[in-house]
Parts: structure tokens; C-alpha cells; sequence
């Protein structure tokens, strides 16, 4: 039977008290409630760990937060070096703060803003000044970016139960417009094609899926806690995907004419791709990945000026669309 909290385990007293320790250092102030979740054991065990860390000589103190008694460590007691940058070093900090768009303004949005107001604050005045200065030293422009105005909850519910690990269960619309269930141990958040993707073990599919954020409703974390397991890799997930789709990989090979080339050669498509120059200027691209309706749609951007060699299978499939894509403009000439 699983109780609240972690997994239970034989824990000495001293990886006890480094376990709180950390809780208490990574929080703005931690209850007593939530040091139970946390570590597994009962109130008064914790009272004593408390006690004890006290005892080290650790400035624990107890005050009361909007109705509840939080434990926090006087900061004032030491004093912190300010932090400092140098001018290439926030060029590359504004720099990630740029890409931070493509995030939700709630919760991750705000919380940027309020890390580098932080982050400023640290500052000594003279890189304050520079901070300021370069603010404005990347623009990102963006296309496709999904909408989460409506979403800031379930973000903040699937935040919350990927950071304590605990299981999570929601309706799904998948495509056709039909709603499933799932019960899922959500694993890592992916950023991909301008929107969040949760990667997670659906139970009821006994598989790691990909779940669109915004497909997501009805939301509820459970008090069940889940484990990763050992030598999960994220990334492997999506190693033969040319996207985010991963099924059968097939080699592809494709020819882009001489005015587009350049363009195509410049990029890193896939690991272990290859490329050719052709004497009229063309280039030949080929590499292994999967995703079948990935793989045609970026073929498809290029219109003309590309044309799929291999599989076989594929470009039986592409001329068929591109023959739909005829009948359907003929069709609108007409009218």
C-alpha cells in the first residue's frame, strides 16, 4: 500500500537532515505539512530532524505566512558576493530571455520576468546599467506560436506534479475531436514547433506518449508518487523522429534545385545526413528519419524546388497529395 510522499526507504537520520536542509535552502519557506510530504516520514520525526538542525548551528527560524508556519533560514546572517556578468555573458543571458515568447506569459513568462528582476537586483550598479542597456539585443520573431491564455492553471497543476513527481490524471482531445482519459506519470515538458509537449507514461496505453499541452483538460494531480526510470533518456524518444512522430525510420533522399540550395546546405537536418552537389547546381540530401506526414510537409514548404527521391512508398504519397492540391485549385479557378 503507498502512502503520502516519497517512496518509503531505510534513510539514516544524517540523509534525513541533509534531505531537509536542501528543502529548506531551495524555498522562500517550507511548512511543516509539506516536510512530511516531502521526506517520508511523520511529524515528529520531522520535529526532531528540525531540532537537530537547529542544534548544527543552522539559523532556522519559525514564522506564521498568510496562516501557516513556515521554516526558513536568516539569510541575513552571511553575506552574499553580488553576482556579476560579463558584457558577452548577458548578451547570452538576454539572449535566452528572447526564446522565453514561444513559453506561456502564466506562469513561466512571469516568473522570467521576476528572475531577472532578481537577477538586476544582485547586480552591482555598473552591469545593472549594461543590463539595461542591451535589453533590447535579441528580437525573436515567431510563427506558429501556440495560445495558452486559457491554460495557466493546468501549467501551473502539471508544473507542480513534474517537479514533486506525482501521477496526473486528464481527458485528452485527441484528432478527430474525440476525448479520452488517461492517467499518466509525467516525465519531462518538451518545447517543440512553438508549443509544449508533455512526455509521460500513460498507464492505460502502458507506453511513454507525447501529449499536446493545449489538447489537455480537466486536469488533476493525484497524491500517488511515481519514479523515472533509472536511465530514462528524453531525447531517445525522438532519435529517429524527424519531428516530434516517431514510427518506422525510412531513408529519404531528396533533390532541391540550384536556387534553394544554398539554403538547404547551410542547416543540419538530421545526424548523419548526407549531402551531394550536382554539376547543374542542385544539391541531393539524404538521411534516415521517421515521421511520415513531418517528413512531407517540410518537402511541401518547398514547393517546386524539391523533388523526393526515395522511398519509393513516400513519394507514391506525396505525388498523390500534390494531385489533390491540383484538383482543388482547378476547382477554386472555376468558380
Amino acid at each position: 500500500m503507498k502512502t503520502r510522499g516519497k517512496p518509503a526507504g531505510h534513510y539514516t537520520q544524517a540523509a534525513r537532515l541533509h534531505n531537509v536542509i536542501r528543502l529548506i535552502e531551495s524555498r522562500q519557506g517550507i511548512t511543516l505539512d509539506e516536510l512530511v510530504e516531502e521526506t517520508g516520514v511523520d511529524r515528529r520525526t520531522v520535529h526532531r530532524d528540525l531540532a537537530a538542525v537547529q542544534e548544527a548551528g543552522y539559523p532556522l527560524v519559525a514564522e506564521w505566512q498568510a496562516g501557516r508556519k513556515v521554516y526558513r533560514f536568516m539569510t541575513r546572517t552571511r553575506q552574499i558576493a553580488p553576482i556579476t556578468f560579463t558584457l558577452d555573458e548577458l548578451v547570452s543571458l538576454h539572449l535566452l530571455r528572447s526564446l522565453a515568447v514561444m513559453l506561456p506569459r502564466a506562469p513561466f513568462g512571469n516568473e522570467i520576468d521576476a528572475l531577472f528582476a532578481k537577477i538586476s537586483a544582485a547586480l552591482p550598479p555598473r552591469s545593472a546599467a549594461h543590463l539595461e542597456r542591451i535589453s533590447r539585443v535579441a528580437l525573436p520573431r515567431l510563427q506558429g506560436v501556440r495560445d495558452y491564455a486559457g491554460s495557466a492553471g493546468l501549467l501551473t497543476e502539471l508544473r507542480r506534479a513534474l517537479l514533486y513527481q506525482y501521477r496526473i490524471a486528464f481527458s485528452y482531445l485527441r484528432s478527430g475531436r474525440q476525448t479520452a482519459e488517461y492517467e499518466v506519470d509525467p516525465y519531462t515538458l518538451v518545447l517543440a514547433k512553438g508549443g509544449l509537449y508533455l512526455l509521460g507514461h500513460a498507464h492505460n496505453r502502458n507506453a511513454v506518449r507525447l501529449f499536446a499541452v493545449e489538447r489537455m483538460g480537466t486536469l488533476t494531480v493525484t497524491r500517488q508518487r511515481f519514479e523515472i526510470p533509472d536511465g530514462f533518456d528524453p531525447e531517445a524518444c525522438f532519435s529517429d523522429a524527424f519531428g516530434l512522430v516517431s514510427d518506422q525510420p525510412m531513408r529519404v533522399s531528396v533533390r532541391f534545385d540550384r536556387e534553394v540550395a544554398q539554403t538547404v546546405r547551410e542547416r543540419n537536418w538530421r545526424p548523419g545526413q548526407i549531402v551531394s552537389e550536382e554539376p547543374d547546381g542542385s544539391l541531393l540530401l539524404s538521411f534516415e528519419a521517421a515521421g511520415t506526414l513531418e517528413i512531407l510537409g517540410w518537402i511541401l514548404s518547398y514547393g517546386s524546388h524539391a523533388e523526393l527521391l526515395e522511398p519509393p512508398e513516400l513519394r507514391r504519397e506525396l505525388r498523390r497529395q500534390v494531385k489533390g492540391m491540383r484538383e482543388l485549385y482547378r476547382k477554386k479557378g472555376k468558380d
